[in-house]
């Protein structure tokens, strides 16, 4: 007699294969696991106080010779740079450090002894209560130290001075313009080549009179051309509903779309390297974001690289996106032009050539 049909080992069976499949598919391991670690990892660095860092400076006239000035010294979250009074005003006028810090002395009698006086602008008003966090903890701690019972040794005061406005469009624009140009030049290529590759496209391409070279050319031109009218009407967008700051006005548009230019080609080229060196079409997601993703919350695109542990930040901004993401705040806010941000143009000057020497040698027609 035929046994009956089991739906428990059937179902069993079919939970098995599934289970096997989602092991064997890269995506799945790099969404449910890869990923939610990078992001812990992140993010717990950011919970801890001692990785966040403050750009200040001290006024020439400051007094050094107390116990307030010593101990703000002392305290690793805030990173002091030096510079004669107009070059550190007009570093604060745009927005590259939180802070002027002032410590004056009282006349004989007044109390408390130290004054610590903080100027500041509309354009560093986000890190502003962190950083009076931070003085009061110090003065609270040198207060009970040398004043003991006695009144307070020093204390804080806060001063606000004209400055250009500062929107938080003005950061997040230039990070979304690069998060949406590295997204769609490694991904678009990346997907294009490889299918134009599998179907033998690229082969048949290459058998025609046209040479290789203008091939590819002709493949990206279209594709550069794309991204640059969604750069255009990513900055229009910005402009026209949320004040976005263009401090040379169509000077510094053009100039934003020269460096987008630029970004688009490094980008392009890791495209060109991951098409190449892809198996099969699964595996181009887990490349591609094995690339981007650590670039999108270490190199100023969602938040400040301020925040992160200050032993990185020189690794940081050899990013090919952190360059980017640098080089058109400072031109946009700040009002430079594309000669004063050489240091993050040669940045990306660097990675293009490395990457096309590395695509030159890995890429295939079929």
């Amino acid at each position: 007699m035929e046994k009956p049909y089991s739906q428990w080992k059937g179902m069993m069976a079919i939970a098995k294969a599934s289970l096997i499949a989602i092991l064997r598919s890269p995506q799945s391991v790099f969404f449910s696991l890869f990923f939610p670690v990078v992001l812990i990892v992140i993010f717990g660095a950011l919970s801890n106080g001692r990785g966040i860092s403050l750009n200040v400076a001290f006024d020439s006239k400051s007094d050094t010779a107390n116990a307030v000035y010593q101990d703000i010294r002392s305290r690793p979250v805030l990173d002091v740079n030096k510079g004669d009074d107009k070059t550190v005003e007009d570093l604060l006028k745009k927005g590259r450090i939180t802070a002027i810090i002032e410590i004056h002395k009282q006349p004989d009698g007044v109390k408390p002894a130290y004054d610590v006086h903080l100027k500041t602008t509309s354009a560093s008003q986000k890190d502003v209560p962190v950083l009076q966090s931070v003085l009061r903890d110090v003065i609270n701690g040198v207060n009970s130290r040398v004043a003991g019972t006695t009144p307070a040794y020093a204390s804080i005061s806060n001063e606000r001075v004209e400055g250009r406005r500062y929107l938080s469009i003005d950061f997040y624009l230039p990070g979304m313009l690069g998060f949406s140009l590295i997204g769609a030049a490694v991904f678009g290529v990346a997907f294009v080549f490889f299918s134009l590759r599998e179907t033998l496209v690229l082969k048949r391409m290459y058998a025609t009179p046209i040479r290789r070279g203008y091939i590819v050319v002709g493949e990206s031109i279209g594709r550069i051309i794309f991204q640059l009218m969604t750069a255009v009407v990513l900055i229009g967008f910005g402009v026209l509903f949320y004040h976005f700051t263009l401090a040379n006005g169509w000077v510094t548009f053009v100039e934003l779309l020269l460096l987008s230019l630029l970004g688009l080609l490094v980008f392009m080229g890791f495209g060109f390297v991951i098409s190449s060196v892809a198996k099969n079409q699964n595996v181009i997601p887990v490349y591609a974001n094995l690339f981007m993703f650590p670039q999108y919350f270490l190199s100023g695109t969602f938040f400040s690289r301020g925040a992160l542990p200050q032993g990185i930040q020189p690794v940081l901004k050899y990013l090919p996106l952190t360059a980017l993401n640098d080089a058109m705040r400072k031109v946009s806010f700040e009002g430079l032009h594309i000669w004063n941000v050489w240091s993050e143009v040669l940045i990306l000057l660097v990675w293009c050539v490395v990457v096309y020497i590395i695509a030159a040698k890995v890429f295939k027609w079929d």
